[in-house]
C-alpha cells in the first residue's frame, strides 16, 4: 500500500463574514477623493490610530506586512470624513476606507474620536506607542 503524506494544517485566519465581504465589495467599488490606501474591516480607534484588518493596500511591503488578512495599526488619524457610504481616515501619509467596523466598540469608538478631536490633530501619547 502506498502510504498517503498529508499534513493537516489549521491555519489562524479569521473567517469574515458575508457581510464584510460584501461591504468590501462596495467599499472598493465606490469613487473616493484621492488615491485611497487601503481598505480595512473589523476597525475600531485607539489610542488616535484606527485598528483593523488590512485588504487591497497598494503596497503590501517586501515581507507582505500590509497583505490582504493582517491586521494593522494605522499612524495618527489627521481626519476622519464621510464619502458617499463609508467613512474615510487620513493619515500623514495614508487614506484607508472603513468596509466595516468591529463589532459592539468600533462606531462607538469612532464617535467618541471625533467628540474629543473637534477637527485636531491628536498625536498619540509616548507611552501607547
Amino acid at each position: 500500500m502506498a502510504e498517503i503524506n498529508t499534513v493537516a494544517v489549521d491555519l489562524h485566519v479569521k473567517r469574515y463574514s458575508d457581510f464584510d465581504l460584501l461591504r468590501l465589495a462596495r467599499a472598493a467599488s465606490q469613487d473616493y477623493d484621492g488615491l485611497v490606501t487601503a481598505f480595512l474591516v473589523g476597525v475600531h480607534i485607539h489610542a488616535c490610530s484606527a485598528v483593523g484588518v488590512v485588504f487591497s493596500h497598494i503596497s503590501p511591503g517586501p515581507y507582505q506586512r500590509f497583505a490582504d488578512g493582517r491586521l494593522i495599526r494605522t499612524s495618527d488619524i489627521q481626519s476622519v470624513t464621510k464619502q458617499g457610504s463609508f467613512w474615510v481616515i487620513n493619515t500623514v501619509n495614508s487614506k484607508y476606507v472603513i468596509a466595516t467596523f468591529r463589532r459592539d466598540v468600533g462606531r462607538r469608538s469612532l464617535r467618541e474620536f471625533i467628540r474629543i478631536a473637534e477637527d485636531r490633530y491628536l498625536p498619540t501619547p509616548d507611552r501607547l506607542q
